[in-house]
């Protein structure tokens, strides 16, 4: 089971700060650093000092980290055009030497749109189809090749498709609860999926359409790696539990229904029984990012027992 730290940035933090969690993630020996791409606050929260961009963000991580992967959970197809997109990526791929995977879903919260001038369709589903197809057949180009594209939405006329990627391929995740169009997306295009914040119940449940499609699709259910995303609330005892719980403004009956909480046994066992029905990887959701000593703890009592 790979656990990879997961962040929400929009909800307070800076550079500064995501740069030491990052550290502390590679330095504590987690799989990847994770961020989300949101320009605007949700709940009752500050935000202060303001949003960071992810991908300016994970461009500064590629040249301050050696060995994690880098990444968007998920990446908003709304902000950006594909082939833009296409770029950054390739290139912070190369900053960091072959360690960046893009999550890219179709982007969902409209008051963030609002608040910075951003479009937002209404017909964003079959954007991202696009998107992805743009995105991924741009990489695979070959070197002196062009890259030509005739969609709805998008259209690309002899694109040199460059820059190329440091990796033979960049790992693509596609997430979500849909029952149908969702799991068929992700069969045609994803090296992984994810769904967040999801019961064990609701992930099998999600995990056999996807696999299921991607049979259908001709690739085999075992293509893809299964992964969740949940909050994670740890404490060597009670009172550090409720400590953490409140700092986030959760409670911890709640947390551990809808999330890890608890004591690292507790926590230990939950992750078993998501493992017991599919998911590989488990993207931690870190909301308090100045608690390092959180981190230590998940590292030295539930990572490594999962080892």
């Amino acid at each position: 089971m790979d656990l990879r730290i997961f962040t929400e940035p929009q909800q307070g933090a800076s550079y500064d700060t995501l740069l030491t969690v990052a550290k502390a993630t590679e330095d504590l020996e987690f799989d990847a650093f994770f961020r989300s791409d949101h320009y605007m606050k949700m709940g009752s929260v500050d935000g202060l000092p303001g949003p960071t961009d992810a991908w300016i963000t994970l461009a500064g991580l590629a040249r301050e980290t050696k060995r994690i992967r880098l990444g968007t959970l998920m990446t908003a197809g709304t902000f950006r055009l594909p082939g833009v997109l296409a770029i950054q990526v390739a290139q912070v791929d190369q900053m960091s030497g072959g360690r960046v995977e893009l999550g890219l879903g179709a982007g969902w919260f409209e008051e963030e749109h609002k608040a910075y001038g951003i479009p937002f369709p209404k017909e964003k589903f079959a954007r991202l189809e696009e998107q992805l197809e743009v995105v991924t057949g741009l990489w695979s180009t070959k070197l002196g090749e062009t890259f030509d594209f005739h969609g709805t939405y998008y259209d690309l006329t002899d694109s040199p498709a460059l820059p190329k990627p440091a990796q033979e391929k960049i790992p693509v995740l596609i997430g979500g609860h849909g029952a149908t169009r969702t799991p068929r997306l992700a069969a045609k295009y994803a090296d992984e999926f994810n769904i967040p914040f999801a019961s064990i119940e609701d992930s099998e449940r999600q995990f056999g359409r996807v696999r299921a499609a991607a049979q259908e699709a001709g690739r085999g259910a075992d293509a893809l790696t299964y992964s969740n995303a949940l909050v994670v609330c740890v404490g060597k005892d009670d009172a550090e539990v409720a400590r953490r719980a409140a700092a986030i403004g959760r409670e911890v009956e709640e947390l551990k229904a809808n999330g890890l909480a608890g004591s690292p046994a507790e926590v230990v066992d939950k992750i078993g029984r998501y493992a017991a029905i599919g998911s590989q990887r488990i993207y931690l959701q870190m909301l308090d990012l100045h608690d390092l000593d959180h981190l230590e703890l998940i590292s030295a009592q539930v990572q490594s027992q999962l080892s």
